[in-house]
């Protein structure tokens, strides 16, 4: 049975739910956790089978995704900035991407949404009821899945491909410490613990993402097809 479908809050005026025939399918994890790679598996696998798809992700919005993108390069915005900023582009990208897909019956796949963006600035000491104040504009998703991958095992896939650690990423702006192992540790550490406290609020799936990429990916299409069968 299809459940109706629903803001978190007031949502984006003017909008009728019941027109929104597609499915919001959102992959959450942290940077290395593989993400990527299982979008490009899950939409060869829906588009084989007859489905559109249409994907989002953060900085993605045609509004602010520049600004924010070189905003960043100077390691300087506050918290406050950084997420009125994120909170913008997701915005911006459910009105104009998300809802419209939707409306026209895609499976929307998408590369996060708001609760990295919660737990993020969770972190870096931003109120709960704050954050679900801004983002009570969002769709309630069909589907969150979450990649759960330890920080260390993180870690080790940067150093594995030669990644450079990413400033914001590394919580190097919170002040944890002057290194940037240590700090990439400790935020991400406190990253996994604030998921655990918004999935209990929000009741999304938890993926074990320290598998082989093509396990993960059988594991994710069960649970789309229980979404996405008519009968889902």
């Amino acid at each position: 049975m299809n459940r109706p479908r629903t803001f978190y809050g007031k949502g984006i005026p003017g909008v009728a739910t019941g027109d929104l025939k597609g499915k919001l399918i959102v992959l959450e994890g942290p940077d290395g956790s593989g993400r990527s790679t299982q979008i490009a598996f899950l939409t060869e696998w829906l588009e084989r089978r007859g489905h559109a798809v249409e994907h989002v992700g953060l900085k993605r919005s045609t509004l602010v995704a520049e600004e924010l993108a070189e905003a960043k390069q100077g390691n300087v915005l506050s918290p406050r900035t950084l997420s009125l900023f994120y909170a913008t582009d997701f915005a911006d990208q459910l009105e104009h991407r998300i809802i419209p897909a939707l409306r026209a019956g895609f499976i929307v796949l998408a590369d996060r949404y708001i609760y990295t963006l919660m737990a993020r600035d969770m972190v870096r000491g931003a109120d709960l009821p704050w954050l679900q104040s801004v983002y009570s504009i969002a769709l309630v998703p069909d589907l969150v899945l979450y990649l759960r991958v330890a920080p260390q095992k993180l870690m080790e896939r940067y150093i594995y491909r030669a990644r450079e650690l990413d400033y914001w990423e590394s919580g190097m702006d919170i002040g944890y410490s002057w290194s940037w192992y240590d700090s990439f540790i400790r935020y991400q550490s406190e990253l996994h613990r604030t998921f655990s406290k918004l999935q209990a609020i929000y009741g999304f799936a938890t993926i074990n993402g320290m598998r082989v990429p093509r396990a993960i990916t059988r594991d994710l299409q069960t649970r789309i097809e229980a979404v996405i069968s008519p009968n889902g």
